[in-house]
């Protein structure tokens, strides 16, 4: 697998910054779907928060003015009126050209992007749903959406963002990740490398899951300190295999911001900021480090799971040694890390639980006392 599959060399950015013809915009907008061309409510919610106080405010302050110069008198009516309307004028003629702005900013976005795929043989994709991916962001939440997911023309690499939401009412949280997603050749243990760098100030995981600490392995050198590593208890050899000096070298210089997650045949690097984006220096950056690792992680096709057989030498047909290998694949004890349990939460909603039965329990008492 080479970098290849996905992307020319170089790269081909001019798409997402070169001036746009608003003629071919507008062509292009009436080939979208009629709910993405609409879909700018969720952007300008603020904008008009914002508006619906500044009128208020205003209209407060001419309801004001008109009292104290003109009085109630019927005949000054309208002149309250005339003024209410000269102030409104402009936070109505403020707000739309809002709203069209931002429309067509994101019309324009998704345009470029399309474009940048077209130009360098990908293909584009707005706006969608649930990705069937076994990756731990695509197994999590509800009102679910993929946004610009790009793919490249084999379908090896794809790059998106991916949004989601967890709870309900006031405690609903709305996530959103980008995501690239590259093909292995070969199925493999699940094992992730969780970014020290972007965790919280307290140390604490920005994964969607949290993991056993028994499946913890720490890597000789530097990599520690980058990267928290987790692979199946019994991987531990097959990791070290997979995780050479030079691999490890190569995830620290290219990939030290991203998480990242070995699952079944496919490798997914994670970011909380967009990665299928307009920013040219994004792109430049995401396909040299699809790139630098691809080159590296040919090798891991040529890993086997002793689990499956053993790798002997036996003569063909024709008498000459032959190296067999167990088949491809990854036995069960290695497919899934284990997710560690929650157990506060789970001894909190314990004592909830036990504290409401013995309320419920000590008013029942004191009904029958009485």
């Amino acid at each position: 697998m080479t970098a290849s599959r996905f992307v020319p060399t170089p790269i081909d950015t001019r798409p997402l910054t070169d001036r746009i013809d608003r003629a071919d915009l507008a062509a292009f907008r009436d080939t979208l779907p009629k709910n993405l061309r609409s879909n700018s409510a969720p952007n300008i919610v603020g904008v008009l928060l914002f508006y619906a106080a500044l009128l208020a405010f205003v209209t407060l302050g001419a309801v004001i003015i008109g009292i104290d110069q003109i009085g109630y008198s019927p005949q000054d009516d309208a002149r309250r009126l005339l003024y209410f309307g000269v102030y409104l004028a402009p936070v109505i003629l403020g707000a739309v050209i809002v709203f069209r702005a931002i429309r067509r900013r994101r019309i324009s976005r998704t345009y470029r992007l399309h474009r940048f795929a077209e130009a360098n043989g990908l293909s584009h994709q707005p706006v969608g749903g649930m990705l069937l991916y076994p990756g731990m962001i695509f197994r999590v939440g509800h009102s679910i959406e993929s946004l610009d997911v790009i793919t490249g023309a084999d379908g090896s690499t794809v790059v998106g963002n991916y949004a989601y939401s967890t709870g309900s009412g006031k405690s609903q949280r709305s996530f959103r990740w980008g995501f690239a997603s590259i093909a292995l050749g070969t199925s493999l243990p699940h094992i992730v490398l969780d970014a020290t760098g972007n965790n919280s100030l307290f140390g604490g995981s920005n994964l969607p899951v949290g993991f056993s600490r028994d499946q913890r392995l720490e890597l000789e050198g530097d990599f520690s300190k980058h990267f928290t590593l987790y692979c199946p208890r019994g991987y531990e050899s097959d990791a070290l295999y997979l995780f050479t000096p030079d691999i490890m070298a190569r995830f620290i210089d290219h990939a030290a911001e991203l998480d990242v997650e070995i699952i079944d045949d496919r490798m997914y690097l994670y970011s909380k900021r967009d990665l299928s984006t307009i920013d040219p220096a994004t792109w430049v950056w995401l396909t040299t480090t699809i790139a630098a690792l691809s080159e590296k992680i040919d090798r891991w096709q040529r890993w086997r799971d002793a689990r499956l057989g053993n790798t002997y030498v036996a003569d063909d047909k024709r008498g000459i040694p032959q190296i067999i290998r167990p088949p491809r694949g990854v036995a069960s004890s290695g497919r899934r890390l284990s997710q560690r349990t929650g157990w506060i939460g789970i001894i909190l909603m314990g004592v909830l639980f036990l504290f409401g039965a013995y309320s419920i329990i000590e008013d029942i008492v004191t009904a029958i006392m009485r």
